[in-house]
């Protein structure tokens, strides 16, 4: 019977795993890096071992230091979590070499399914060989052939941009997984990414536990997933159903694990299994009432699932929230998370906390939230209000995209599949900031001031405050009178620091304010503040390459050197931050000017890598 368990994960993962350990009597250990000495994974465990370091793969991804940890703190057993070692056969291994328990599938069947080129060859299929694509081929993708996440992933439309996707892709999944192996396929375009959920145990039963619709994914890492899959014909979920049970008894896999397929034209393409629990594993304990890690850790002691599998109920919804910036490229964002609190009704799933800091190491995944209903409509409908309600005040997110995706026909009619983005994400991230949330922004900062604190030379002129919003500045005027701040076309019913009520149009609408510095968060709307007069010290010279978020630059074009002629797109400066790659590339034809980058240099955000002088 296991008593203690070490989870070799961090953030989120780690405490639901912890969640369910409680639940079980089981005492738990976290592991933490330098960076992650006070994450809320090392404040809900009953101990935690600081692995020295700050990068992954000085911490999460050092199988022989996590082994060490578990044993100095008494565990006998150890939960990989997802991510990190979680396929991989050598920790496994290790894990069952000292003596402890392993949460997970044998060793030999992760080595089995881990390589995408090896799980293809068993279940009869074959990768393209780079060397050998052609035009006819294409599209194909790029694609690590260990790991997840998207990360080590390239589409390819052009056969001369197949040479740098291999690049790209290589050193990407080398960065994130350890593994520079990558692969070609075929690239179906708009078809369905649908997977299932497997559980086994060492007594020869395998449970299908329904299936689940990934496919609205960008830049192929899975954002909104649910279960069961929608719309599926009973003859192909039939199929899916075999193929999985196939996949899993074909390498006598234990615990729980998912495969994934590509549906397209009504037939099921084999994708890869997942020696491991998924992300989104949360909408098939919603659907079948069962606890997936806790019946992973019933398989690791010997016990046998029933004959007969749970059946579903209802419909569940996932929506993952991270810290990245649609106005900025989607660059990651780092900062303190003062406030994170979700409406009543729905599931989160987090590995931060009010006050928490969100760093540059890992990924830029705050938190999962699940809402179960009984039909799709009341699922989809419950998460989108949920996100919308929820307080969020810190770095930027995509929460505005997942409520615009769940709300669109395409998704609400279950007509979705993984070309959504291609053709929606535009017009899902166009601004569209609350046309009254600067002013009462305004109103709010007004509260309490002296009506003649703000003087003007003109006496009817309206005091002005310019704020930013999704990289746009916005303007609120307002006026000091004898009966209190008022402002055109609206009528100020109460103006508080924490909550303004405006009446429009006969209508009254409230908006909750919180300000930390600069930053002003009026309900569900994220605003800057800005000076009154720009510091010139600010500017630039014109051709200045800015980093776009804190990271560690990792590479710079072959021969880059100051006064190299360069061309507009052209790659110069990668910056690693959270676990991506990112490219820095020439604004426009011209001469490097300027190379402050180096490689190994850790940098903020706005810091200053390189300057192109146009021509």
């Amino acid at each position: 019977m296991i008593s203690t368990l070490l989870v070799a994960n961090r953030g989120e993962i780690a405490c639901r795993i912890f969640r369910t350990c409680a639940d079980l009597g089981i005492r738990t250990v976290a592991i933490h890096s330098d960076a992650d000495e006070g994450a809320l994974h090392t404040r809900v465990a009953d101990t935690a071992v600081r692995l020295p370091g700050a990068a992954p793969a000085e911490t999460y991804l050092r199988g022989d230091l996590i082994v060490k940890a578990a044993l100095a703190a008494g565990a006998d057993a150890v939960h990989p979590g997802y991510g990190f070692l979680s396929e991989n056969a050598d920790f496994a291994r290790a894990v069952r070499d000292a003596g402890l328990v392993w949460i997970g599938p044998p060793p030999e069947a992760i080595e089995a399914m881990a390589s995408k080129t090896r799980a293809k060859e068993l279940m009869g299929l074959a990768p393209l060989d780079a060397e050998d694509v052609t035009a006819a081929d294409l599209p194909v993708l790029v694609k690590a052939a260990a790991g997840g996440g998207g990360r080590g992933m390239r589409v390819v439309r052009d056969l001369a941009e197949l040479p740098g996707a291999l690049e790209d892709a290589r050193a990407e999944a080398a960065s994130a997984f350890g593994d520079g192996e990558v692969f070609v396929e075929p690239y179906l375009e708009n078809g369905r990414h649908v997977e299932v959920q497997v559980l086994a145990d060492t007594h020869g039963t395998v449970w299908t536990l329904g299936t689940r619709d990934c496919s609205l994914q960008r830049r192929h890492q899975k954002v909104i997933e649910e279960a069961p899959a929608p719309g599926l014909p009973p003859a192909l979920t039939e199929q899916l159903y075999a193929l999985a049970e196939r996949a899993t008894r074909a390498v006598s896999y234990e615990g729980a694990g998912t495969v994934e397929f590509l549906v397209a034209d009504g037939r099921a393409h084999f994708l890869e299994m997942n020696t491991r629990l998924q992300v989104e594993h949360p909408v098939t304990e919603a659907v079948f009432g069962v606890d997936l890690v806790a019946e992973q850790i019933r398989v690791a002691e010997g016990h046998a699932l029933p004959a007969e599998q749970p059946a579903p109920r209802g419909h569940a919804v996932e929506a993952r929230l991270y810290a990245e910036d649609p106005a900025r490229g989607w660059a990651p964002q780092t900062g303190t998370l003062h406030r994170f609190t979700v409406p009543d009704g729905v599931r989160l799933d987090t590995g931060c906390a009010d006050g928490d800091t969100i760093g540059v190491h890992y990924d830029p995944m705050l938190a999962k939230v699940i809402a179960y209903a009984p039909t799709r409509t009341e699922a989809v409908r419950r998460l989108a209000g949920a996100l919308e309600r929820t307080a969020l005040h810190g770095p930027v997110t995509n929460r505005d995209l997942l409520v615009r995706s769940l709300r669109h026909p395409e998704f609400t009619e279950a007509r979705m599949d993984t070309g959504f983005y291609d053709r929606h994400l535009t017009a899902l991230t166009e601004p569209a900031p609350d046309p009254y949330a600067p002013l009462a922004a305004a109103l709010a900062d007004a509260h309490g001031r002296s009506r003649f604190g703000g003087w003007r030379n003109v006496p009817s002129g309206p005091q002005v405050k310019r704020y930013e919003a999704a990289g746009e500045e916005h303007e609120a005027a307002y006026r000091h009178t004898r009966t209190g701040l008022a402002a055109e076309g609206v009528r100020v019913v109460h103006a508080g620091p924490h909550l303004v009520v405006l009446e429009v149009d006969g209508v009254q609408r409230k908006f909750e304010i919180a300000r930390y510095g600069d930053r002003v968060h009026v309900n569900a709307s994220a605003l800057t503040a800005l000076p009154r007069f720009p510091d010139p010290t600010a500017e630039h010279a014109p051709g200045s390459l800015l980093a776009p978020m804190p990271g560690t630059v990792v590479r710079l074009a072959e021969g880059l050197t100051e006064g190299a002629e360069v061309k507009a797109g052209q790659p110069l400066i990668w910056l690693e931050a959270m676990k991506m790659e990112h490219r820095i590339t020439a604004p426009t034809d011209g001469t490097l000017t300027a190379l402050p980058a180096a490689v190994g240099r850790q940098v903020e955000m706005g810091t200053l890598l390189a300057v192109v002088e146009s021509k």
